[in-house]
């Protein structure tokens, strides 16, 4: 049933002359391949075994209904199954295309737990949601009432987005605040393209802009305005800043140039597919294009990195890690991925010191696993008078990130912190010791999965209407 659609694909394509319109190819090969999507979902859909322990569902942070909306779209109810996947979540389509699945829903799939292969859950949730929006089934944030409650959100990631598009469409004024120019956080200028098309978050920036939410961009809470005059403005504040800091390196020569951050690296690109002026890109400095690329780090973060470079031309892409793959804290299909891509990995090294001002190269030294550590990960142990140079033009560290110092930088040492930095707050709520304050995503749970700030956002907007609605009724009293 799948196959027959790419085979009247073939046919079409043999059958069109040299010159056929571009558009009418287009068409043609639009109609087809969403024939051929369709065929592939209810395939995949009908595969589930719709076990009575969904475990797919019990380890979605979301707790998606998941074995209900694959049984409606192997019957072909799409638009009931988008129904489904949208109630719990806030932006399936983006979930569908970078979630690690196979951490989650699909490597608890009862079915690929007996080795036939799971169920590719998120690449049916991204169908059907983009489906959804091809045909208007995506209903805009229309308000029944509009209520008086104003809360301010700083942070324009996926939690601070999640927990807008709950609290509007019940009526309370939100107002976002982001240092950046466009919304999305690390939606938008940290995952790149070819993972998540930023037309996708684009669009569900305009869908919250258009039902009312407000956005102040280019906004640095601290310097443009402080946090006490956005708690003035409002009647409750989301912090949902996410976690920037990059871990350092050490070791001789760690200051040359051309030792950049991920998240510098990653930004640059984005910005060039929107399109922008971005200078340290166009010199060079932030450009794979005909380099030597060496990427330190093991997590998602670095697959984003590598992958993206081999996609910009570098001549030669490795990555470094002081683990085996088996330890490897990012996920494993996105590590297949890259090799199959050309990137080479150098498992068990870890960077010692760096040659050259520019760098010229990385000095690694090899290691081993030793004991495991209180994690229970075996810890990694240097291989005395093992150090060769891996030669690199440009070494990318994606080590991980860590929270920024915000009770500094906002002045407001009252705002409690873990002794990791990042704010303490209730895992439920979001509710910190400042009244009317919250918290959400990663600056509380440090770097993590975009699911999880998701359900935080959540979690959090439903504990906010909780509070304004036992505020009201104690007032009609």
């Amino acid at each position: 049933m799948a196959k027959q659609p790419m085979l009247k694909f073939v046919k079409i394509e043999r059958a069109m002359p040299e010159k056929r319109d571009a558009n009418v190819r287009a068409k043609d090969f639009h109609e087809i391949y969403a024939e051929y999507a369709d065929a592939k979902a209810k395939e995949q859909s009908g595969r589930c075994s719709q076990c009575g322990v969904p475990y797919c569902q019990s380890h979605c942070p979301l707790h998606n209904n998941i074995p209900d909306w694959l049984r409606l779209t192997a019957e072909g109810r799409l638009q009931e199954a988008y129904e489904v996947s949208q109630a719990t979540n806030t932006f399936p389509e983006i979930c569908g295309r970078i979630c690690p699945q196979d951490r989650l829903c699909e490597g608890n799939c009862v079915i690929e737990q007996s080795g036939h292969g799971t169920v590719t859950i998120g690449a049916v949730e991204k169908y059907i949601t983009d489906t959804a929006w091809e045909e208007g089934w995506v209903q805009p944030i229309k308000p029944r009432a509009e209520r008086t409650e104003s809360v301010g959100i700083i942070g324009a990631g996926p939690g601070g987005l999640a927990a807008a598009d709950v609290l509007r469409r019940q009526g309370v004024q939100v107002t976002i605040y982001d240092r950046y120019d466009r919304s999305g956080g690390l939606l938008t200028y940290g995952i790149p393209g070819f993972k998540l098309e930023k037309d996708v978050v684009m669009r569900r920036n305009a869908q919250l802009e258009e039902g009312g939410v407000r956005f102040k961009m280019n906004c640095s809470v601290g310097e443009d305005l402080s946090f006490e005059e956005i708690r003035d403005q409002h009647d409750a504040v989301i912090i949902a800043t996410g976690v920037y800091k990059t871990r350092d390196l050490q070791g001789p020569g760690s200051g040359a140039k051309g030792i950049v951050r991920a998240i510098d690296y990653l930004t640059a690109s984005n910005r060039k597919s929107f399109g922008d002026e971005v200078p340290e890109f166009d010199s060079g400095e932030l450009n794979a294009e005909g380099k030597k690329i060496v990427v330190i780090g093991g997590g998602d973060t670095a697959m984003d990195c590598v992958r993206t470079a081999i996609r910009q031309g570098a001549t030669s892409v490795k990555c470094l890690y002081r683990r085996d793959r088996a330890n490897m804290p990012g996920s494993q299909r996105e590590v297949q991925n890259a090799e199959e891509e050309g990137v080479k990995f150098e498992w068990l090294t870890a960077p010692k010191g760096f040659k050259g001002d520019p760098v010229t190269g990385v000095i690694v030294e090899k290691m081993r696993l030793g004991l495991p550590d209180a994690t229970g990960r075996q810890s990694p142990e240097v291989i005395e008078g093992s150090d060769y140079v891996e030669e690199a033009d440009i070494v990318i560290k994606a080590l991980g990130f860590e929270p920024e110092d915000l009770p500094t930088l906002w002045g407001q040492p009252e705002l409690a912190v873990t002794r990791w930095g990042t704010v303490r707050a209730e895992f439920t709520t979001g509710a910190t010791d400042l009244d009317g304050v919250y918290a959400i995503g990663d600056i509380v749970r440090g770097a993590s999965l975009v699911v999880w700030a998701i359900r935080d956002g959540r979690d959090c907007a439903e504990a906010i209407l909780e509070r304004f609605n036992t505020a009201g009724s104690v007032a009609a009293e």
